[in-house]
C-alpha cells in the first residue's frame, strides 16, 4: 500500500484564500462494550471541530495557473513505483491489473438472521499508482454521494488507470433500505469508527467495514450532505493542519474548503489515526437526488483523480475557491415559519437579513441577520423550526487564521443534558 510522505509540503506553494470551522460529537454514554461513547453529532449547532493557531494552519499563498501540471504527485510512492502495477486483494478476492470487479462486503445480519451485504466497486488500474476510496450513504438518507460514486466509477477505464478505486456507494445499506440516517438501533454508523468486533452493532459493522474496506485505502473521500432537511453548498471538510490532507483538498479544483477537525468516531477521523488522508466532501441535503450538486461533486473527484496523476485529462477544473478557516451557525431565537431570504453561496455583509420567522398563530415575525460577512455555506431548508435551531452556516471571510478556536454564534459550551436527539448538520 502506497503512503504520503513530507514531499507533499511542495504543493502548499498552490494553496488557496482564507477562513474556518466544525462540528463535535457528544452524546450519551453506552453501557455496551463498545469501543467508542454511542454519541451523536451535534455539527449543526456548535462548533466542535478543532480549530488551530496560524502556525498550525496553512497560510493564503497563491493559487497555481488552471492548466499547470502538479510539483510533485500526491504520493511519492507512484514515482518510485515499479513499471508493471499489481494485482489488490480485497474482500479475499484478488483483482488484477487492468481490470474492474463488482464484490459484496457482508455488513450484519437482519435480525431473522438473513446477511446484509451491499456492493463494492473495485477499479484497477493497468499502470501502478494509490489506492483512492470513496465512500458514500454512511448515513443512509444521503442519496446524492451514490449517484456521485456511481458516476464516477462506471466512467473510470482501467487500461487508462494509475493506482486502484474502490467506491461504495451505500455503506449504511440497513438505513438506506428504511430510508433512514441510522442504523435500525438508531445508532449512527459514522459515530463509532474504527469500531470494536465485540461490540454494539453500530460499532461491529463500523470495524467489519474499516479492516475489510478502508485498509486497502491510500487517501478517501467521504460523501455526505446536510441533515434533518439542511443543505450544504458543496464543499471540502479537510483538518488543514496535515499536509498530506492539504493536498488532497488542492486536488478538487473549484470547490469551496472549510478547515474543520473531524469528531472521534466518523470515518474521517479513523482513516485520518490510521495514517490515511481522509477528507468529507459535503454536497446538498438528505432524502433526494439532487443533479447540480452531484455534478458539482463529480466534477471534483474526477479533478482530484487527474491531479493525483491516475488519469490524465486535458485540463483541471475551474479556478480554486476560496479556503474558510472560521463559520458559525446563526440560530432560531423563536419559533414559527422559517422562510430565507438567502441561497447556498451567497455572499453577505455584517447585519444583512438572512430570513424570517413568523408566528403562524399571531403573525408576529423576527428577522434573522448575519453577524458577520462571508458566505452561505449551509442552510435550513424553508420549514418550521423552534428556538434554537440552526439555520444558517456563514463561513466567515477572514484575512488569516484564527489565535482562537471558532465557537458556534449561540453555543459557547459542551450541552449538560444527555439527550439523545441533536440537529445534526453533517457527517
Amino acid at each position: 500500500m502506497f503512503r504520503f510522505s513530507s514531499l507533499t509540503l511542495i504543493w502548499m506553494a498552490l494553496g488557496v484564500g482564507a477562513a474556518l470551522a466544525g462540528e463535535l460529537a457528544v452524546g450519551p454514554g453506552d453501557s455496551g462494550a463498545d469501543l467508542l461513547e454511542d454519541t451523536t453529532d451535534d455539527a449543526g449547532s456548535r462548533s466542535g471541530d478543532v480549530a488551530a493557531a496560524p502556525e498550525d494552519l496553512i497560510g493564503p499563498p497563491v493559487a497555481a495557473p488552471v492548466t499547470q501540471e502538479p510539483v510533485v504527485p500526491l504520493a511519492d510512492a507512484v514515482m518510485a513505483a515499479a513499471g508493471v502495477a499489481g494485482p489488490i486483494e480485497v474482500l479475499g478476492t484478488e483483482v488484477m491489473p487492468g481490470t474492474s470487479h463488482r464484490l459484496a462486503w457482508s455488513a450484519t445480519e437482519l435480525f431473522e438472521g438473513v446477511p446484509v451485504s451491499t456492493p463494492v466497486l473495485v477499479v484497477n488500474g493497468a499502470l501502478p499508482g494509490p489506492t483512492l476510496c470513496l465512500t458514500a450513504a454512511v448515513h443512509g438518507d444521503e442519496l446524492n454521494g451514490i449517484e456521485m460514486v456511481r458516476r464516477v466509477m462506471h466512467d473510470l477505464a482501467p487500461s487508462r488507470l494509475s493506482g486502484a478505486v474502490i467506491g461504495i456507494p451505500i455503506v449504511n445499506v440497513q438505513g438506506f433500505r428504511r430510508g433512514s440516517r441510522y442504523l435500525p438501533d438508531r445508532r449512527d454508523l459514522n459515530r463509532y469508527f474504527p469500531g470494536n468486533p465485540d461490540g454494539s452493532a453500530a460499532a461491529r459493522i463500523a470495524d467489519s467495514f474499516f479492516k475489510n474496506v478502508v485498509s486497502h485505502c491510500d487517501a478517501l473521500v467521504d460523501l455526505h450532505t446536510g441533515s434533518f432537511e439542511r443543505a450544504n453548498l458543496p464543499q471540502i471538510r479537510a483538518d488543514l493542519r496535515d499536509p498530506d490532507i492539504v493536498t488532497l483538498t488542492q486536488g478538487f479544483g473549484s470547490m469551496v474548503i472549510l478547515h474543520s477537525a473531524p469528531a472521534v468516531g466518523t470515518l474521517r477521523h479513523a482513516a485520518t489515526q490510521a495514517g490515511i488522508p481522509a477528507v468529507t466532501l459535503e454536497a446538498g441535503g438528505p432524502s433526494q437526488l439532487e443533479l447540480t450538486e452531484v455534478k458539482h461533486g463529480v466534477k471534483g473527484i474526477e479533478t482530484l483523480v487527474h491531479t493525483l496523476g491516475m488519469v490524465r485529462k486535458m485540463r483541471l477544473w475551474g479556478e480554486p475557491e476560496p479556503v474558510y478557516y472560521r463559520s458559525s451557525w446563526v440560530r432560531a431565537d423563536n419559533g414559527g415559519i422559517l422562510l430565507a431570504d438567502v441561497s447556498l453561496g451567497s455572499t453577505v455583509r455584517k447585519g444583512d437579513l438572512l430570513g424570517t420567522i413568523t408566528d403562524p398563530m399571531n403573525n408576529a415575525r423576527t428577522e434573522l441577520r448575519s453577524p458577520y460577512s462571508g458566505r452561505i455555506i449551509g442552510m435550513a431548508r424553508n420549514q418550521v423550526v423552534m428556538p434554537g435551531f440552526a439555520a444558517f452556516h456563514v463561513g466567515i471571510q477572514t484575512d488569516e487564521a484564527p489565535v482562537e478556536d471558532g465557537v458556534d454564534v449561540s453555543v459557547s459550551e459542551m450541552p449538560t443534558d444527555n439527550d439523545d436527539y441533536v440537529d445534526s448538520m453533517s457527517e
